[in-house]
């Protein structure tokens, strides 16, 4: 006998939302179980006997499940309203619309190159919009399903106990699942963490290979953990980990960030990233995770070719040492002095030439191809040792090989003729770079991806930039950084890429400004057209500089402090020369007793940098500032208060005082103890709190405010912080840009401009044009412009370097109207676009450039229409705008206004020209006349005003509105410098030059 039983299910999982059913619940599995017991045995009771133990027999089914949006409304049987009624109907209509979301994500879609220190890519995940995939996420959290599949390229074995490779962290800043980091021996590290709070932690047998392209997967099923390393395009070869974790895992990757790299809690690995990508609620394994090494013509092949000729380079270069005995003569010079060492050379200097070997290893094929690097060779191993920082060993002798082999290439590369050895000089280059010398490899980069001299081949340019950016070379890092947050010359738009590169040199140009026996200059923003700026570069035996030395030595306490700052930084042309900038510090303390001035030597004998530490000597000095009124010796006392005396109440007390003042660095020092949980009365930490503080500081320049702020917004993982990471490269990209080394650069070519060395002066401003520098690009352009006969390619990079500076946040007016000019008449392979010129010119117009609005008003004037949201925008207050006539006189009229100065005379005509032909279309009368008569004698008087103010003018020397150096507070140096605001998300600048020395309080 049959009997059919019902099942009733709650409506909430079998119909879709409506009026009366105001929820729905997504189903993942239903399993519906049934059994059936003989009641006449087992007990007297039968209802204790309903057990699914105890059944006779057992069965279960499957039941298909849907998602909300494809089940049926209910039939309630019930009569509504008639508005009630009108409105379901109207929503049944609709046609529902699951949201489109994948939970694969492509962490890394292009090459990345780690250098081993604590930088890496930040992703932050947000939660699925997805219902079905959220609600899956949720129930994930303690019992984790996920895959994530790496491809990695092991440069060199870890050099401290971890590196970084890929690893989570939470929302409250500590580990999270995974972790897998590489050990010393080349073994993974994994670790995860488990619903308890606990951490646990293995190895994996099997190691990472070194120079080889290879895959790592982790799975996480539940507890169980596996994780593979497979090698090869194919991925043939593979070996496998498997774990069990004592505990649910807990992982929530919506909660905090990914890593692949360096964090701050740790260093990264030496090497390259290819594809990444992550399935963040599926566990697969083996042939079923679909992440290929699929890299643009096949770039991860001339990677490993690029090594392997070096390794087979600098073989070569170890046996050249051997045969002339430079490798004893550097094992001689390492070893520790001792008794019988004095014994052995007491009665004279060992024979190095003994120790040669006679027989070369090589043939003569080699030693020709190789001839420039063994002249080279040959010439060090003549020579002694003197420029060393340390002991060499045969890797810094290799480096210095290399860096000699690049300032000699490079060299002959700035003279006239240069391109035309480019064949030769870019072999040298290689070898250069091979050495271990990164900035040859940049150079090779800017001269294959702009076309010095060769044919433009993006490959090999984006191999360089790779390998010089691993090698930490800055301008290289600056280089990538910029490409892909253009997202320009097949470079990858990605902010997380480009955050990645702008703030390891961020952090390098903070710690660089102690640094004083490096290359650096202060970057400044000089264009070539403008002449007053180009009047106010010097060197020492110019007239400017002596006579500022004049003026310091006869007690111009003015003079002192400007000496003394230009050989600081090495402003204004000036070489740096610290030593000679604290002569001046000291003397203007001392004479003038300047609060300026005996801030600034305080700090130098308060922190011992460049002078012999004086803690009671640097106090009494600013004590006397403060009390003479000095916000920055109130933020300096403050900073000495909190760190020698951990006197926090007197330390706020101080700075609180300076912030009142308009001190940046105090606000900066109060941002740290509330970071640190160490703000009196508030043992708490609070990062939004911190952050309110950094923010107002990095606005006005702070350059560790701004790098703080830049961490908060790429991670997104404080309160009331947003993830926002465009604006994170924006204030990263806005320390970058004035690293010291790369303010070297470009002294270095405006040196050469001054000299008259063009070509020299070319090659510089490209390499720092490449890094996003607009005033290099607009020099590049310039130069190319007023000297086509520099390289075949001037005519490109003319076109290359406007376009691209007049895309920069802050594009300079006069490189606007270029674009403008360009896109007016067309330039070589660019058609003529009218459109684009309007814009152009609006944007200059927008500066209140005089050029833009002349240019303009010709267009209207050939018939063109100006489109009324660029009037709306440059506010042209016409009541109609197809009124060209009005239009033109409000164009004229504002090309005088903005700058009557230069634009008088040919505004003026065209404005008279405007009045004369509405006179000429209109019918002749007395009242026109008149008219016409008043606005030419008009014109006539003021142009004899400004004629007799031309004449009575006296000509004066530019006055810089200089501004006492701050008092930085953290543990990192960080100045103020001349740059302008580019837009009003971007820090602010409160002085042209920047700020001195700082002191910083300590986390």
């Amino acid at each position: 006998m049959n009997r059919t039983l019902w099942v009733r299910f709650p409506s909430i999982m079998l119909y879709r939302l409506d009026y009366l059913i105001r929820r729905s619940i997504v189903i993942s599995n239903v399993i519906l179980r049934a059994w059936i017991i003989n009641t006449d045995f087992g007990a007297p009771d039968s209802r204790n006997a309903t057990v699914y133990e105890q059944a006779v027999t057992r069965t279960y089914k499957l039941l298909e499940t849907f998602s909300p949006f494809e089940r049926p409304y209910k039939d309630h049987k019930e009569c509504l309203q008639w508005d009630t009624e009108k409105i379901q109907a109207i929503k049944e209509k609709q046609i529902p619309q699951c949201l489109l979301e994948n939970d694969v994500v492509e962490l890394l879609r292009f090459p990345f190159a780690s250098t081993g220190l604590n930088f890496g890519i930040t992703k932050k995940l947000k939660k699925f919009n997805n219902l079905e995939l959220e609600v899956t996420s949720k129930q994930l959290v303690n019992n984790p399903r996920f895959t994530v599949s790496i491809w990695i390229y092991v440069l060199h074995g870890c050099k401290r106990h971890l590196c970084g490779i890929f690893h989570h962290i939470n929302e409250k800043q500590t580990y999270g699942t995974p972790l897998l980091f590489l050990t010393q021996n080349g073994d993974i590290h994994f670790q995860a963490m488990l619903s308890s709070g606990k951490y646990i932690a293995g190895t994996s047998k099997f190691k990472l290979p070194l120079r080889r392209w290879c895959r790592l997967d982790l799975t996480m099923q539940g507890r169980r953990m596996t994780l593979s390393v497979s090698y090869g395009e194919k991925l043939h070869t593979r070996e496998d980990a498997f774990y069990v974790y004592p505990g649910d895992v807990h992982h929530n990757d919506s909660a905090g960030y990914l890593v692949l790299g360096g964090s701050n809690h740790i260093r990264g690995f030496e090497g390259f990233f290819g594809p990444v990508k992550y399935y963040r609620v599926v566990a697969l394994k083996g042939q079923e995770i679909s992440n290929p090494l699929v890299i643009d013509h096949k770039l991860h092949e001339h990677i490993k070719q690029y090594y392997k000729k070096c390794k087979d380079l600098n073989t070569v270069i170890m046996k050249y040492f051997q045969s002339l005995g430079l490798h004893k003569k550097i094992q001689q010079m390492n070893r520790n002095s001792n008794y019988y060492l004095q014994l052995v050379t007491k009665y004279g200097q060992i024979n190095y030439d003994e120790e040669k070997c006679t027989a070369r290893p090589w043939g003569k094929k080699t030693e020709k191809n190789y001839k420039t690097l063994f002249d080279l060779l040959q010439t060090m191993a003549s020579e002694p040792f003197l420029d060393f920082t340390h002991s060499p060993n045969l890797r810094s002798t290799l480096i210095k090989v290399g860096e000699k082999l690049f300032r000699n290439t490079v060299e002959i590369l700035a003279r006239p003729d240069g391109t035309q050895q480019i064949g030769h000089l870019i072999t040298s280059l290689m070898q250069a770079s091979c050495s271990g010398y990164y900035r040859a490899a940049y150079f090779l980069a800017v001269i294959f991806e702009t076309g010095l001299g060769v044919e433009v081949q993006p490959l090999q340019g984006l191999l360089y930039s790779l390998v010089a950016a691993q090698g930490n070379d800055r301008l290289a890092l600056m280089h990538l950084g910029y490409k892909h947050y253009q997202g320009i010359d097949g470079y990858l738009l990605d902010y997380d890429i480009s955050y990645g590169y702008y703030i390891n040199i961020a952090q390098q140009t903070v710690k660089d400004r102690h640094v004083f026996d490096g290359e650096q200059a202060f970057v400044e923003p000089i264009r070539l057209m403008d002449d007053l700026a180009l009047q106010s570069q010097t060197k020492e035996n110019d007239d400017l500089f002596l006579w500022l030395r004049y003026r310091a030595k006869h007690g111009d306490a003015f003079a002192q402090q400007k000496l003394a700052r230009m050989l600081y930084w090495g402003q204004q042309g000036v070489t740096r020369d610290v030593n000679a900038a604290l002569k001046w510090y000291s003397r203007s303390a001392v004479e003038t007793g300047d609060p300026l001035s005996l801030y600034e030597y305080g700090i130098f004998l308060l922190q011992g940098r460049g002078v012999k530490k004086d803690t009671k000597l640097g106090l009494r000095l600013m004590n006397e500032a403060a009390s003479k009124g000095s916000h920055e010796a109130l933020n300096g006392l403050g900073w000495y208060h909190e760190t020698f005396k951990k006197d926090y109440v007197k330390a706020v007390e101080y700075w609180e005082k300076a912030v009142k003042m308009g001190n940046l660095d105090a606000l900066h020092n109060l941002g740290v103890l509330y970071a640190a949980g160490l703000y009196p009365g508030k043992p708490v930490k609070n990062e939004t709190g911190a952050f309110q503080y950094y923010y107002k500081a990095g606005s006005g320049g702070h350059l560790e405010s701004v790098i703080r702020c830049s961490f908060y917004w790429s991670t997104g993982n404080f309160e009331s912080v947003p993830h926002n990471p465009k604006q994170a490269v924006l204030w990263a990209r806005f320390v970058a840009e004035q690293n010291g080394f790369l303010g070297y650069i470009i002294r270095k070519a405006m040196n050469a401009y001054l000299q008259r060395s063009w070509n020299e002066a070319l090659l510089y401003f490209l390499v720092t044009a490449e890094t996003g520098i607009e005033t290099s690009q607009t020099n590049v352009a310039y130069l190319c412009e007023e000297n086509p006969e520099l390289t075949s390619s001037s005519v490109d990079y003319t076109w290359r370097y406007y376009n691209l500076s007049a895309f920069q946040l802050a594009a300079h007016p006069f490189v606007l109207v270029k674009m403008g000019d360009y896109y007016y008449f067309g330039h070589k392979n660019h058609t003529k676009d009218i459109t684009q010129s309007i814009e152009m010119y609006a944007s200059a117009a927008l500066w209140n450039y005089s050029q833009a609005f002349y240019n303009l008003g010709s267009l209207v004037e050939e018939g063109l229409h100006i489109p009324e949201r660029i009037l709306d925008l440059l506010n042209l207050g016409t009541a109609n705008p197809s009124n060209n006539i009005s239009i033109l006189l409000e164009l004229y009229e504002r090309c005088i206004i903005v700058d009557i100065d230069e634009a008088f005379i040919p505004c003026s005509i065209a404005l008279l020209r405007v009045h004369l032909k509405t006179i000429w279309t209109n019918i002749c009368s007395a009242a026109l006349l008149y008219t016409a008569g008043s606005v030419l004698l008009s014109t006539l008087i003021v142009f004899a005003v400004k004629h007799y103010r031309d004449s009575t003018a006296v000509v004066s020397t530019t006055i810089i509105d200089e501004h006492p150096p701050t008092l930085n507070s953290s543990s990192e140096n960080v100045q103020s410098n001349e740059r302008q605001p580019e837009e009003t998300s971007l820090p602010s600048m409160a002085s042209e030059y920047p700020e001195q020395s700082e002191m910083r309080s300590t986390e």
